[in-house]
């Protein structure tokens, strides 16, 4: 039978099928659910930095029509962030109680401030690891982009500073080289990194003229951007990566270990399916393995990147090959 066994987070996992952090996450009762369906580990939700500063931007807000009170807003600073981490440190706590596999904290970040020493008492509430979950979105002509991505660096060393639990970041794609970012976060100490977080969009009702949001669920072609970037990367990054986003069928998830990702994560199947989809995703990759006479994951993890002879369909950009003789 195919051993399933693989490795992210600097950690032995029994399943490279790990829940990503979601609402789903942030509940012992389904995160037992979640465990028992055979994932390899379980990304809590997010303990966001924007969630904290949004609830104090919104009581400076309250008090514009009040006489200023520093004093009195450093303190309400310091209450939200302290009650937010006291809320974190007790589900990471209960989540290590309740099951077996490891419980991945995770802090969604925009600056690298020093509130990532929170990662301190996340380390000592017991997650075995920390995730964070990165990104700036560049849309600021006056911010360069090695500023952006100095933030990147900034906030791991700041991190890693702090704690001796491993730590893995989730990545976007917005890089000017994003090749050269991966490879040098690689060597940073980090325990792992994942393609690519994904984020509110933005979408037009033309309608109602106004602007909303997307859909919030991933669909079944989303998975295309970071498989394409998993096969390039896997080969030139120091540490392991994980495939995320649009992950919504056993075979995608194959398709991710054979591009050279040690896992992935998934979240949207989670909510159409249930947590009991894992099963399912565990029993198709073993069965699949069977029939191909593979035993461990490390014997096919990899064998699509771009090291091997696919390297012209990772970097084809053009549809040259498949159109160039068709008329309209």
């Amino acid at each position: 039978m195919a051993n399933l066994s693989t490795r992210f987070f600097g950690l032995d996992l029994k399943s490279p099928i790990i829940a990503g952090s979601s609402s789903l996450t942030a509940s012992v009762d389904q995160i037992e659910k979640i465990a028992k369906a055979g994932a390899g580990a379980v990304v809590l939700k997010s303990l966001f930095e924007e969630e904290i500063q949004l609830q104090f931007d919104a009581e400076l807000l309250d008090r514009k029509a009040l006489a200023p009170d520093p004093e009195y807003l450093d303190y309400f600073d310091y209450v939200i962030k302290d009650e937010s981490l006291t809320r974190y440190i007790h589900l990471v706590a209960d989540a290590k109680k309740a099951v077996q596999i490891p419980v991945v904290a995770s802090i969604s970040c925009t600056t690298s401030s020093d509130w990532t020493q929170f990662a301190r008492k996340i380390e000592d509430a017991g997650a075995d690891a920390l995730e964070l979950n990165l990104f700036i979105i560049p849309s600021n002509e006056n911010r360069s982009h090695s500023l952006n991505e100095q933030f990147y660096f900034d906030t791991v060393k700041k991190v890693l500073e702090v704690v001796s639990i491993p730590v893995t970041v989730k990545i976007s794609h917005y890089f000017s080289n994003l090749a050269k970012v991966v490879s040098e976060l690689s060597q940073t100490g980090i325990a792992g990194i994942t393609l690519f977080n994904r984020f509110y969009t933005p979408d037009i009702d033309i309608e109602l003229e106004e602007v909303g949001n997307a859909e919030i669920l991933s669909n079944g072609t989303e998975y295309l951007l970071p498989l394409r970037w998993t096969g390039i990367l896997s080969s030139k990054s120091a540490c392991p990566l994980a495939g995320t986003s649009g992950i919504m069928s056993p075979d995608t998830a194959i398709k991710f270990l054979l591009a050279g990702a040690n896992a992935v994560q998934v979240a949207s199947v989670l909510y159409q399916e249930g947590a009991e989809v894992i099963e399912e995703f565990n029993r198709s990759i073993s069965k699949w393995m069977d029939g191909k006479g593979y035993r461990s994951i490390d014997e096919f993890k990899g064998k699509l990147c771009l090291k091997t002879k696919q390297i012209d369909a990772w970097e084809r950009t053009q549809f040259m090959n498949y159109f160039g003789g068709l008329s309209f």
